[in-house]
């Protein structure tokens, strides 16, 4: 201590001790603050105990891969009927979902002049215009197990299931989501349904039509389906 500070200190005895005391309090203001730090409400520039953890390796496993196709969309409201085709279409159309087609095949009509029930398939896969991108939905036709008006054949409208990809495939082809999507599904109800290899057909096979699409690999597709 010099000698200003010792006489300061004879004069003002409390000097000493208030500068202990401040030193004091000051030290267990810094140890809170870094105790809260490891406390759910951290200060701004602290990351909380939960965060810490999450940066461990025990939570920066990777998380099982979740299903594309959600086993409550291919299951039907009624006992499923025996299908023995499935049937893949494209919407011929940039975007769309069940919905907008739905309420365009409501105006048409078959050959007596009925107008159809209403969208003619039995599932619908989106391409993240107007349906998320590898959505699958279900129609009116699944649930209920009725018979299909996508073919432009009696045979397999009745017996096959209509599969609807959103897009025009003859100028790009389905996205990647798609793909993923409609390879899970038709080997779902592949082997639901034991349809083989052959069971597997694009539009064209049944009417004189582009669909589903230059760009869309059929026959990849099939190959996913056991040989019957």
């Amino acid at each position: 201590m010099s000698d200003r500070e010792k006489a300061n200190h004879r004069t003002n005895p409390l000097a000493g001790r208030s500068r202990y005391w401040f030193m004091l309090v000051l030290c267990s203001g810094l140890f809170s603050a870094l105790t809260l730090g490891f406390a759910d409400d951290q200060v701004p520039w602290m990351i909380s105990r939960q965060v810490a953890e999450g940066l461990s390796s025990a939570r920066m496993k990777a998380a099982p891969e979740k299903k594309t196709v959600p086993a409550k969309t291919s299951k039907a409201e009624v006992p499923e009927a025996s299908w023995k085709y499935l049937v893949i279409h494209h919407s011929g159309t940039s975007r769309g979902n069940v919905q907008s087609i739905h309420q365009e095949h409501r105006q048409r009509r078959d050959a007596d002049g009925n107008r159809w029930l209403g969208i003619a398939y039995h599932f619908v896969i989106g391409n993240g215009e107007g349906m998320a991108d590898g959505a699958v939905e279900a129609t009116f036709r699944w649930s209920e197990q009725i018979h299909g008006a996508h073919a432009g054949n009696s045979l397999v409208n009745a017996r096959g299931i209509g599969i609807c990809l959103i897009g025009d495939f003859e100028k790009q082809p389905p996205t990647k989501a798609q793909l993923r999507s409609v390879a899970e599904l038709v080997q779902e109800l592949a082997a639901k349904h034991q349809i083989p290899r052959s069971g597997l057909i694009g539009h064209s096979s049944v009417r004189a039509t582009a669909c589903p699409g230059r760009l869309f690999p059929l026959e990849r597709i099939r190959k996913l389906i056991p040989e019957g």
